[in-house]
């Protein structure tokens, strides 16, 4: 950017005799020209300048990766600059929130958030960072509802029927979820906590790995989000008992959600949104944001995402922030019920 020096002015002598050379209306242009040529070269330099580094938490591929690339492609044409995605998994998600740690606030890195980062602080004793304070909010971007699946059996095809089937009984009934600390993982000791009855989970790797030892009959019902599910329940090997959201999912309007089936309050979703480094501009947080809102109802979104069985649809900074500190104080009482142990 120029610079411009307020000059000190002429003496009076100096003044009166370059006076003939100039017209008052020139100088007075002038003076106006160069005052607005600072504000010119800002107004130039808006955010963003360059290409936006969107850090994932997780391997290509899954479900939040491919989420964040349909979204990413729709803020590219909306703020005219790439948004490259680079995949960071590892560590409960602390290796990609050191990565934009890393970083200068500028907004040119920003970072996928959700439930994982409410879950961590009572999983790890000593995180690096606290997501309330080191980062920003800029907005929700995706929710998705736990399903409770078992293998069809027309005695046992509502959730009351299942919760009936474990109080029944002398074993516990084997459940099946992803790695310890998951959401669905919690949401399993969730429901055998408010249905008062006993439950042996059994984590798993991976989502297929789940879905096979279902069809086996290692396990009775399997807690897992419908992308890990949608292969055995396409072709009916596979019966969703209930979803756990607020409200029928979009992908399976004829399975009614665990409120509905008598479970009053369990109510169990993961979600994802982007984060910037605390010091970045609010400006930069109020572009990112409003480009968000102007482009996730598009059709591509809204039909891609379904198929993958999330919801897409934005929020408010401060959305975010009381979403985190609503499942902050969820999930810690889950894990420190269940006698889960912190890491170091």
């Amino acid at each position: 950017m120029e610079h411009y020096q307020l000059l000190a002015p002429p003496s009076r002598a100096v003044a009166h005799a370059a006076a003939p050379r100039f017209k008052t209306s020139s100088i007075i242009t002038a003076i106006m020209f160069c005052a607005l040529l600072p504000s010119a070269a800002i107004a130039q330099a808006q955010y963003p300048e360059r290409p936006i580094r969107l850090v994932i938490p997780y391997g290509p591929g899954g479900v939040a990766d491919v989420g964040m690339r349909l979204l990413g492609e729709k803020m590219r044409v909306q703020l005219k600059q790439q948004i490259v995605v680079e995949n960071r998994p590892g560590a409960g998600a602390i290796v990609a929130a050191q990565s934009v740690m890393s970083a200068p606030a500028d907004g040119y890195t920003i970072m996928l958030v959700g439930n994982h980062n409410a879950i961590s602080p009572s999983l790890f004793a000593n995180l690096p960072y606290d997501i309330l304070t080191d980062f920003k909010p800029v907005s929700i971007t995706s929710y998705f509802d736990l399903l409770i699946a078992t293998r069809p059996d027309p005695q046992v095809n509502t959730l009351a029927a299942f919760i009936e089937k474990a109080r029944r009984s002398e074993q516990p009934l084997n459940v099946g979820t992803t790695t310890p600390g998951s959401t669905q993982h919690l949401g399993a000791i969730l429901l055998a906590e408010m249905a008062g009855i006993k439950l042996s989970v059994i984590p798993y790797k991976t989502s297929p790995e789940i879905a096979t030892a279902l069809l086996r009959g290692d396990i009775d019902a399997a807690f897992d989000f419908y992308s890990g599910l949608s292969g055995v329940i396409s072709d009916g090997k596979a019966f969703v008992l209930a979803s756990a959201g607020l409200e029928r999912a979009a992908y399976l309007k004829d399975r009614p959600t665990a409120i509905e089936s008598g479970l009053l309050g369990y109510i169990v979703q993961s979600w994802n949104g982007l984060a910037v480094l605390k010091g970045t501009s609010p400006d930069v947080i109020t572009t990112l944001n409003r480009a968000i809102n102007d482009v996730i109802g598009a059709d591509e979104i809204q039909q891609k995402s379904a198929l993958l069985g999330m919801q897409m649809k934005a929020s408010t900074p401060d959305a975010v922030t009381k979403r985190l500190v609503e499942d902050m104080a969820k999930w810690s009482k889950i894990i420190k019920s269940s006698g889960m142990p912190k890491s170091n």
